[in-house]
């Protein structure tokens, strides 16, 4: 399975930006899918996470209201719409998967997930 992120960029504070989590080589509806993100000299950190039917989704505190997270099971694709965004949502975000074979809950642990994408930067200025 592999996971491509892309969609990161600059934006200017108050902007918006869509991420996009390309999907191959797995049943992707059977995967659940997170977003994390890791900021300069900091550890990686959740930002949000969705089931595998896309009908559960979780966020972190400082992300509810401003990010929306989704899932097209049909294209294989996993996105993360970003709006209102602060200079401390700058890091590189990296798109996560895991198979589940029952479970439809969203999942918040990094321990939860075995594949990554390479990540995309997001640099928010002032």
């Amino acid at each position: 399975v592999q996971l491509q992120a892309s969609g990161g960029g600059l934006v200017q504070a108050g902007g918006s930006l869509r991420l996009s989590c390309a999907a191959s080589g797995g049943t992707f509806t059977r995967f659940r899918m997170a977003w994390f993100r890791q900021a300069p000299g900091k550890e990686r950190e959740f930002v949000a996470a969705i089931s595998r039917s896309g009908g559960t989704t979780t966020y972190e505190d400082s992300v509810k209201g401003r990010f929306t997270i989704s899932k097209d099971n049909a294209k294989e694709m996993m996105y993360l719409q970003m709006n209102s965004l602060l200079p401390e949502d700058t890091a590189v975000y990296f798109c996560a998967g895991d198979r589940v074979l029952a479970s439809d809950s969203a999942a918040k642990s990094p321990s939860q997930y075995i594949y990554w994408g390479q990540g995309t930067l997001v640099t928010v200025s002032s």
